[in-house]
């Protein structure tokens, strides 16, 4: 398995090497503060690494920290009874 990650990893970078190397084109970009050229294909990469994380972390916000604070938070009372409460309610 840990083959299969590493064989597709390498294949999209150079995928994105290739997609680089052939988008050379340069393109300014304006962003409100300043203004600058870069590589169109670096541009996009760039833009999609960049998507790519806020997104990651988006869902981390939102959904995993939520998830794990309600975990750790119930795990007590979530876990139910332990032996002892078991134990005394049969002996009453």
């Amino acid at each position: 398995m840990r083959l299969i990650k590493s064989l597709l990893a390498i294949a999209f970078v150079l995928i994105g090497l290739v997609f680089g190397a052939l988008n050379r084109q340069l393109v300014h970009v304006d962003v409100w503060i300043s203004t600058f050229s870069l590589q169109l294909g670096l541009l996009l990469l760039s833009v999609l690494l960049v998507g790519a994380m806020l997104g990651g972390a988006a869902v981390t916000a939102g959904v995993v920290w939520p998830l794990r604070r309600r975990l750790h938070g119930e795990g007590d009372a979530a876990s139910g009874p332990d032996a002892t409460e078991l134990s005394q309610a049969r002996n009453s």
